[in-house]
């Protein structure tokens, strides 16, 4: 028997080496690492511009609130997009608005406004980007696979939170901001291309359904499992960024200084992609739905551990143990895409990714606030009790509603 090139190969439970073994994928893949240096090197080197040119941290510091504030917006009003043409059109299309936005920035003269606006413009492309491409794997990888592919997208892009950041402060050494700018253009241009000639057009998804059954946002959240789906990805991450914000402070109340800080940061991304490397490579597809509840059950449990104002060790501990509880991502993917249907598939992904950088991002200003009145080390430890009682509350949806499969 022949087969396909392009196909899954049989032994695709042997882990992510035949994911790798699709050549499409291999296209997006790469296409995802050039837009995603690309983003992490445009935020630091526009920040960095805008304090040059105006000497204001506030402004400065704008430039990376503007990366998650028109999630909200952009997931709410935007999302169709993603299931109303074709899904490499896209793609391609938001790649290349990145890039005129990023080249854009470049131009001698741009005010701080229009500076800002086409910073906006780009948060405001990220979630559409990101829902196309997630729905877009399913067809690439079906079936386990997909979850497969979803998990080594998400590694690459923990890695690249402390890769890119360092590479664009490597980069500013030797060039200047606009420069970096420029290079932030052309790594979305190549993305673009990768994405144009290595994968294949397909139909838009929404011209799949005939069924005639009501569209749009409206008609996911009327699903029970799809809301309780996508509360098992919001609730979580609400509560889990809660030391991530509040690092700096509590780094200082221990007496940790800035390498113990940095450790600090690096704790939980180097325990998520541990834990899907684990479970992803070594875990078959019933066992990952078997303990994907149990883990979100578990997410915030490691940060008990604060209300006994722990050391560094300690404290390193925890995240990192939290970390390798994001495992659970793979057997929840594989629920979230079985719950949707096709023709809303590119419509709910954009909503899921758009409703975890809104939370991820009220969540910070959360622990903000709370800082303000209570010690840091409480409210670390009070995510913890508050938000495992909001997990497991969503969980009973998950396990007490329609159709449950693991």
């Amino acid at each position: 028997m022949t087969l396909n090139a392009d196909a899954v190969p049989a032994a695709a439970s042997a882990g992510y080496r035949a994911v790798f073994a699709v050549r499409e994928f291999r296209a997006v893949f790469a296409a995802h690492v050039l837009s995603l240096q690309g983003t992490v090197v445009s935020q630091i080197a526009l920040s960095v511009l805008v304090f040059r040119l105006t000497a204001s941290p506030l402004l400065s510091a704008l430039t990376f609130a503007l990366g998650f504030v028109p999630y909200a917006v952009s997931g709410t009003l935007l999302a169709g997009v993603a299931d109303r043409f074709p899904p490499r059109r896209v793609l391609v299309l938001c790649d290349l608005l990145c890039a005129a936005c990023a080249a854009g920035m470049v131009l001698p003269g741009t005010p701080i406004a229009v500076l800002l606006a086409l910073r906006g413009v780009m948060a405001l492309v990220g979630p559409v980007f990101t829902g196309t491409r997630a729905a877009s794997l399913a067809d690439i990888l079906p079936g386990d696979a997909f979850v497969l592919g979803r998990s080594l997208i998400r590694i690459v892009a923990q890695g690249a939170q402390v890769v890119g950041f360092g590479l664009g402060g490597v980069l500013l050494v030797f060039l200047t901001p606009r420069a970096a700018l420029l290079l932030t253009s052309a790594a979305f241009l190549g993305s673009a291309l990768l994405l144009r000639l290595g994968t294949r057009r397909r139909p838009a998804r929404g011209a799949r359904e005939r069924d005639g059954g009501g569209g749009g946002t409206g008609r996911l959240l009327a699903d029970r499992r799809v809301r309780s789906l996508l509360l098992v990805g919001w609730v979580p991450s609400f509560f889990a960024v809660v030391p991530e914000a509040l690092a700096a402070p509590y780094a200082e109340s221990v007496g940790a200084g800035t390498t113990g800080l940095g450790l600090f940061m690096a704790a939980m991304p180097v325990g998520m992609v541990l834990g899907e490397l684990l479970a992803g490579g070594y875990l078959s597809p019933a066992a990952r739905g078997r303990i994907a509840g149990p883990l979100v059950a578990c997410t915030l449990l490691p940060y008990a551990v604060f209300l006994l104002r722990p050391s560094l060790p300690w404290s390193l501990a925890a995240m990192f143990v939290a970390g390798l509880t994001g495992a659970c991502t793979l057997g929840v993917d594989q629920w979230f895409v079985e719950a949707v249907p096709e023709g809303l598939r590119g419509r709910a992904m954009t909503v899921q990714s758009a409703g975890v950088m809104s939370v991820q991002g009220a969540g910070m200003a959360a622990a903000g606030a709370a800082a303000e009145f209570v010690p840091v080390h409480l409210v670390n430890g009070w995510a913890c009790v508050i938000g495992t009682l909001c997990v497991l509350a969503v969980l009973r949806t998950v396990w007490g509603g329609p159709q449950h499969r693991e």
